[in-house]
């Protein structure tokens, strides 16, 4: 399998049945293996049923309760089976052909792939609102204050791992919210594993639940988590 798309899910009823129409026509155009895999984060609307009768070619993944984002894609990453396994938002705020500018960096032997709104080349067509990209800047900051990254944009929800990069950042990854892809990030480069950035094409879908004050203290308890973490050995 060369290929594993991951979209978390979580009461995304009205809008993952587009979703999955626009990958599959992408997929089915190309000439890789691939799969897609849908992890329904315990959705209370009928997101799983949606997927499971009107989309047979793409694998669901479906539990109870709700855990958050970083538990469903960890759960979809370990579910995968493809040499690279990616992940998108379902809102597809990237859409799904950027896919394509992953294949570059990872035969040139990166491990993690990463899309990034904060590089030459990024194409933000529709901004986020304003107290999103805020608080996104203000977390970045956090993070490089608190030694955790070097990237300017590390949430962007498009990211892409080698199998063998799942094999060793996995294991070690506990955040199951907000903060999970600074830990995975903080993860592979503590181990060692060549990270690449990629500019993309970003359309930001105005449907949100995020609520921005509990988010960011979210964040905010997630990044000192991650340095305490570490502190105390547990990404070794």
């Amino acid at each position: 399998m060369h290929c594993s798309f991951i979209i978390p899910t979580y009461n995304e009823a009205n809008m993952i049945g587009d979703t999955l129409r626009q990958c599959l026509a992408y997929f089915r155009q190309q000439d890789y293996d691939w799969e897609i895999i849908v992890v329904d984060d315990g959705s209370s609307d009928d997101t799983a049923a949606i997927v499971e009768r009107d989309f047979p070619e793409v694998r669901l993944v479906s539990y109870q309760p709700n855990h958050g984002k970083g538990y469903a894609v960890r759960t979809g990453l370990q579910e995968a089976q493809g040499d690279y396994r990616t992940f998108s938002d379902a809102d597809l705020s990237t859409p799904v052909e950027e896919v394509e500018k992953m294949w570059s960096p990872f035969e040139a032997g990166a491990d993690v792939v990463i899309g990034s709104l904060n590089m030459p080349g990024s194409d933000v067509q529709v901004h986020q609102a304003w107290y999103r990209e805020t608080m996104g800047k203000t977390f970045n900051l956090i993070l490089r204050s608190l030694g955790l990254t070097q990237f300017p944009d590390t949430q962007c929800g498009f990211k892409g791992f080698t199998a063998h990069a799942c094999e060793v950042i996995l294991p070690r990854q506990t955040i199951d919210g907000f903060g999970f892809d600074a830990e995975v990030l903080y993860i592979a480069a503590k181990h060692g594993l060549r990270i690449e950035q990629i500019p993309i094409r970003w359309l930001n879908c105005p449907r949100t639940s995020l609520h921005p004050v509990y988010a960011s203290a979210q964040m905010l308890r997630d990044a000192l988590a991650i340095r305490r973490k570490d502190a105390r050995g547990l990404y070794k």
